[in-house]
């Protein structure tokens, strides 16, 4: 806060599924909160009255109020909070998910009332709580990886259920218990459940992707595609704990039953770049430099990449991680054009996930793994996984 000159901090919204919020409180059952943090002084959580004993796990000074929604609330008592603590001047930054024409109007309004108060925003890839939350504690890195245990448990899991699918004779087509076309959405349904079974979900969705669409990073994978053998399968599954917590990153791409030689040959390459790069991490270097060694590697196979081409949506298309935690996407970043603080230091969680893409020819490769840099400065991976690629099916198509 003192470095980017902030006398306080606004945090409004849930308590769960609203990483600044959980990053302070610890998460859990509290909504239409609004914590107020002087810098130098404990935060103070305004809470529904209702939910007092929830929000006092969070170890937090708890003010509960009466039962409003948060928009009611900013608009009839933010001054009001303010003032108990002690944040009547001084620039304020502004954070949280909620709705913004209730916060925009609360704000103009509470000017008013305290108008030596002044609400700042931040850039959204740079904000205070991505630096702070850049470095994970020990127990930070363990819920983590045990979202990295269950995560790759359920891959298994979609991995014997998919070759031991009895397939239809004449075209290859995986069929379903019922004897009907096993499609992409059927297998998603099971994913989903064998998460929550397991106490996690995917609030941001995952991908499950097959044919043309794996060839488009982040097609999330048409629900009536069928599955088939020699199809390559792009599987990118992000879930995360229950309520809002701590998220995990994988990928792998699977050929059930055998694999075109072309797509062997994509995923060898990709194979290849991931075990460069991961050979090839040191502390303290900047993210992008293992995004340029990518590119470089990928450009003398003949593929496109951000190096020379930004623009193509063809070959390799994206950068090669990203920081993980409360939040899918957070820092440090890998892109090229990522500032040099973007470095790799002991504490962080990042993602190593090449590429290669080519959704004409309905082909498309991706390999990902969530790395812990530790602080003896060793990249140790959180959860454990086989890379094949052709996954042997169980039972005969005859």
């Amino acid at each position: 806060m003192e470095s980017r000159n902030l006398d306080g901090l606004l945090v409004i919204g849930n308590a769960e599924h609203n990483p600044p919020m959980t990053y302070l409180t610890g998460g859990g059952h509290v909504s239409h909160a609004v914590l107020l943090k002087k810098r130098g002084y404990p935060a103070m959580l305004f809470c529904n009255q209702m939910e007092r004993e929830e929000a006092a796990k969070s170890g937090l000074e708890i003010v509960p109020l009466a039962v409003v929604p948060i928009r009611q609330l900013l608009k009839d008592t933010a001054s009001e909070m303010f003032i108990r603590a002690g944040l009547t001047a001084g620039r304020v930054g502004a954070y949280g998910r909620t709705d913004v024409s209730a916060v925009i109007l609360a704000l103009s309004e509470l000017q008013n009332s305290l108008p030596r108060l002044r609400f700042v925003g931040e850039d959204m890839d740079d904000n205070i709580f991505l630096r702070a939350m850049e470095i994970k504690d020990q127990a930070e890195v363990e819920r983590i990886r045990r979202v990295g245990r269950i995560t790759t448990e359920v891959v298994g899991l979609v991995a014997d259920y998919l070759t031991s699918r009895d397939m239809h004779p004449d075209d290859e087509i995986l069929l379903d218990e019922a004897g009907a076309p096993l499609t992409v959405g059927t297998v998603k349904s099971r994913i989903n459940l064998w998460l929550a079974e397991r106490g996690l979900e995917a609030p941001e969705g995952f991908i499950f992707a097959v044919g043309r669409d794996a060839g488009i990073p982040h097609s999330v994978g048409n629900p009536e595609d069928l599955l088939r053998l020699g199809q390559t399968i792009v599987f990118d599954i992000f879930p995360a704990e229950a309520g809002g917590g701590y998220f995990y990153d994988f990928t792998r791409t699977w050929s059930l039953g055998y694999a075109t030689p072309e797509a062997q040959q994509l995923y060898d390459q990709v194979k290849t770049v991931y075990d460069k790069v991961c050979d090839n991490l040191d502390l303290n270097a900047p993210f992008k430099d293992y995004q340029r060694l990518a590119c470089e590697e990928f450009e003398k196979n003949g593929h496109s990449t951000p190096l020379t081409n930004p623009s193509s949506v063809e070959g390799y298309v994206h950068s090669l991680g990203h920081g993980l935690g409360l939040n899918l996407h957070e820092r440090p970043w890998s892109s090229l054009s990522a500032d040099e603080s973007n470095r790799l230091r002991p504490g962080m969680v990042i993602t190593i996930e090449p590429g290669l893409y080519y959704p004409e020819k309905g082909l498309g490769v991706r390999i990902e793994d969530t790395y812990h840099i530790r602080p003896d400065g060793m990249m140790e991976r959180l959860a454990d996984y086989p890379y094949d690629f052709v996954l042997p099916m169980k039972k005969s198509k005859n």
